[in-house]
């Protein structure tokens, strides 16, 4: 079977949603609608080997007909990009004949347990419309259903736009029309992802940032896309379980996904130098996303700050009435980051982000040297200035007043975020090593300096209680229990300066990876 290109935008929606975008003016067209009832059942081996080499098979039943299909993991989130390949077969099983064309059968040669057998099922019943939008022909996909597994059920409500012809800018465009009228979210998953994560259970789980695989062949402008594309897509995984669950962890990596994408945007300014909005978007997440700091600011202080006053003064009179106090601050400030990530102003902004990263002027532009140079060259570059910044704002760091410090602390971000993403670069033995001595050293360093800055913002929360307007007067004995956690957060503050300015030494005396 051949592997042509499959280009669509995935988006999610509620039930609700689909039927005011059926009526909506843009998806209108003098065609019938088709309607269909596709059974999808998604195979692998007992091991998941198919999975963990970024395939998924499938065999999808519509009325009499069924269809296998092996498609590639999709780079990046929403727009998925990807290999397909497709033929008829004549049942619900896998036809092993009619995948001689695709990278299954070598894969399954090379396992102990080759045995395909069913994971899960998607049932979906499709409303499909063909729309003219732009330049472009446009395959309009309204998905309603759900994903039965053993583990349980879960729903699904999608818009899919599949690129028939045409540009991807028409995609992105016809999207931002539609969100005007129905709240649409950027996919963060297709439905066999969603499946596989409902299976092992971290479906509604925080998660880390994943590794970033770039190519030794890669120029920077193609490394950049693909650091971009992965910070989106770990913002919208745990955009969706902060969303479900409220869980504290999962606005932390929705934070660390943000500062991730900001510090791409900073490290590739060469690249993005000549495209305007590089800018205006970096700033546009800072602004969109300010409520996100208060938040957490607070969860610091109520799992770890908190705790060990508790700990260190149990009978206090008024820690009580400070600990419920700062509970009701928090939930207040997850409201306000909730009615955040529920605005138009934010989704519109996810969309821009992807749309941007896949047609913005930066990737359209010719005579980039910058953009089309080597990546490891380029890299090369970028981790030495990085350094030589921490060098040069970290002397005498147990000096630093707070504000210098949080600058060298960002810095330190930076460089251990630009390690991170150019580290498939440097995968021999010998670098491999260099790397994980280099990366421990630089934790080591924005461990101590995370702890200065957990201090500094600590009289920030505390300070939140004291001067808002509209709560009720705080008693005289919260206000000193504040004033004593306060002071005993600070009482190890010299020994933390002494350590962060020898983890700032010992840093500079770690080879770099990179040279």
């Amino acid at each position: 079977m051949d592997a042509p290109r499959e280009i669509e935008l995935k988006l999610q929606c509620g039930g609700g949603d689909l039927a005011e975008l059926a009526r909506h003016p843009f998806l209108q067209t003098a065609t019938p609608e088709q309607t269909a009832l596709l059974t999808s059942t998604y195979y692998d081996t007992p091991e998941g080997d198919l999975r963990a080499k970024g395939l998924t098979l499938r065999v999808r039943r519509d009325g009499e007909a069924y269809v296998q299909t092996v498609k590639a993991s999709a780079a990046g989130v929403g727009l998925f990009d990807r290999s397909e390949w497709e033929g008829p077969v004549t049942g619900e099983q896998p036809d092993l004949a009619q995948l001689s064309g695709t990278p299954v059968p070598a894969i399954l040669e090379a396992v102990s347990d080759p045995t395909l057998r069913p994971v899960f099922a998607t049932v979906v019943e499709r409303r499909t419309r063909h729309i003219g939008y732009g330049a472009s022909r446009i395959e309009v996909a309204l998905d309603q259903g759900r994903i039965e597994t053993p583990n349980g059920d879960t729903p699904l409500w999608e818009l899919e736009l599949e690129l028939r012809e045409g540009s991807p800018e028409d995609l992105f465009t016809l999207a931002q029309a539609l969100g005007e009228t129905v709240p649409l979210r950027l996919g963060a998953m297709s439905k066999s992802a969603r499946g596989f994560r409902l299976i092992d259970g971290t479906l509604r789980r925080p998660s880390k940032a994943g590794a970033v695989r770039l190519g030794q062949d890669d120029s920077a402008g193609t490394a950049f896309r693909t650091i971009a594309q992965a910070c989106l897509g770990h913002l919208r995984l745990n955009e969706d379980v902060f969303l479900h669950t409220r869980d504290p962890e999962g606005l932390h990596q929705l934070r660390v996904a943000l500062r991730r994408l900001r510090s791409a945007l900073t490290l590739f300014k060469p690249v993005l130098a000549a495209d305007p909005a590089a800018a205006h978007l970096r700033e546009e997440i800072k602004r969109v996303t300010e409520p996100f700091g208060h938040a957490r600011n607070l969860d610091v202080f109520l799992s770890e700050t908190l705790p060990a006053e508790i700990a260190m003064r149990p009978d206090e009179p008024g820690i009580d009435d400070l600990s419920a106090r700062l509970e009701a601050e928090r939930a207040r400030a997850y409201d306000a980051a909730l009615a955040t990530l529920e605005s138009q102003e934010w989704r519109s902004l996810v969309l821009d982000l992807a749309s941007w990263l896949e047609t913005g002027d930066w990737r359209k532009a010719s005579g980039a040297p910058e953009r089309d140079r080597a990546a490891r060259d380029f890299a090369e570059d970028v981790l030495d200035r990085a350094r030589k910044r921490i060098r040069k704002r970290g002397r005498h760091l147990d000096r630093l007043d707070p504000e210098a410090r949080h600058r060298v602390r960002i810095e330190a971000k930076k460089l251990r975020y630009g390690a991170e993403f150019f580290a498939s670069l440097y995968a021999d033995k010998k670098s491999h090593k260099r790397h994980k001595a280099f990366v421990s050293a630089l934790s080591d360093l924005q461990d101590h300096l995370g702890a200065l800055n957990d201090q500094a913002t600590a009289h920030s929360v505390l300070a939140s209680l004291m001067i808002a307007p509209d709560r009720p007067p705080v008693p005289g004995e919260t206000l000193f229990a504040a004033g004593l956690a306060a002071g005993d957060n600070e009482a190890n503050s010299r020994k933390l300066l002494k350590a962060a300015a020898e983890a700032h030494s010992g840093l500079l005396d770690v080879e770099p990876f990179w040279r």
